[in-house]
């Protein structure tokens, strides 16, 4: 399982049965922070159209996977099959480069803090060997876009099952775990056959992107804490990137304030919203949140009141905590739909 935070995996159901409620299949659904992608993966499945957008990297590249291929790219550049290409980077010898010094426990740290724990030597060794050689695939254009994609992907989900954290990779455990001394080992995707490639994928903030969607409905799945994602998931970012930045502080962070959302503010997430709604050329809008999140239900229904009616359904889920925490043991999830003022049906594309 992907280790992200608000990860929708458990809510999807729900959130397609709102969603056929308001638009049949074959028309067009806007993901507009699609974080791992598995709602948009899933709107695929159910024969929507999707327009999936995200600021992260990472994120770009899930979507491409499983929105744009139904199956393997032919790597004709390489003059391999995609599992011979797999096999290839699986199998290189380990390099001590940028991975091995920044994030395992025999480097060094530019920074001159002490080593950090994300990897084990010999994994951050491999990611350096695998992450060198697709870069240099890429680069020199014996690899496409989408199969860079691919690749990328593959290789985060990679790290995702032997990363030694607790849950974010905002910093790594103190000891080993179990699946940490595993070997870093890339796996063939599986591809989602039979369903239409005809999507769009857009990186950049939804507030900044929201201009140029037009779609029948659009979900917004915010983060609802104060917590940055671009630093809970910094590694995997720049895994996503194939750079090399400054490691900076205890937990290696990249330089990651580009990459701030609003939305983690209390005092900017309305005019965020407000972005979102008024320039989507798009009719119907659900909203995922928790009654975990900065804003109170009265307090959201307030804000999204401003631009049309709203309706906020909830559902206990079970609260993931640490050993230590003082918190319940369960989390309201709330599903609002808002129907905007004024809209009529809106075209389904993407501008």
């Amino acid at each position: 399982m992907y280790r992200y935070i608000g990860n929708k995996s458990r809510l999807t159901g729900w959130l397609l049965d709102r969603i056929r409620d308001h638009a049949p299949r074959g028309a067009t659904v806007a993901d507009v922070m699609c974080g791992t992608g598995s709602v948009s993966e899933a709107l695929r499945g159910s024969g929507y159209r999707v327009i999936a957008c995200d600021m992260m990297t990472f994120s770009a590249h899930h979507a491409r996977v499983r929105l744009l291929l139904d199956e393997a790219p032919a790597f004709e550049g390489l003059s391999m099959g995609y599992r011979e290409v797999l096999q290839a980077l699986n199998q290189m010898r380990p390099e001590r480069g940028f991975y091995f010094r920044e994030y395992s426990p025999e480097g060094s740290p530019s920074s001159g803090t002490e080593p950090r724990k994300y990897l084990t030597s010999m994994n951050a060794s491999k990611l350096d060997a695998m992450n060198r050689r697709i870069n240099r695939w890429y680069h020199s254009e014996e690899i496409s876009e989408i199969e860079n994609s691919l690749l990328r992907h593959d290789l985060i989900m990679a790290v995702n099952r032997v990363a030694n954290i607790a849950g974010t990779y905002g910093h790594y455990r103190s000891t080993w775990s179990a699946a940490a001394l595993a070997e870093i080992t890339l796996t063939p995707t599986e591809f989602l056959s039979g369903f239409s490639t005809d999507h769009v994928v857009l990186q950049g903030k939804a507030e900044d992107l929201a201009h140029k969607i037009s779609a029948d409905v659009c979900y917004i799945d915010p983060p609802y804490m104060k917590r940055q994602y671009a630093a809970n998931y910094h590694l995997i970012e720049t895994i996503a990137r194939g750079d090399e930045p400054e490691a900076v502080g205890v937990s290696g962070l990249r330089p990651w304030r580009d990459q701030y959302s609003v939305f983690c503010t209390r005092t900017r997430i309305q005019d965020a919203f407000g972005r979102i709604i008024e320039e989507a050329d798009c009719p119907k809008f659900l909203i995922s949140y928790s009654s975990d999140g900065l804003l109170s239900e009265q307090e959201l229904h307030d804000v999204l009141g401003r631009y049309g009616h709203v309706e906020i359904e909830k559902r206990p889920f079970p609260r993931f905590r640490s050993n230590n925490s003082k918190l319940g043991p369960t989390v309201s999830e709330f599903l609002i739909t808002l129907t905007k003022k004024n809209s009529g049906p809106a075209p389904a594309q993407c501008a």
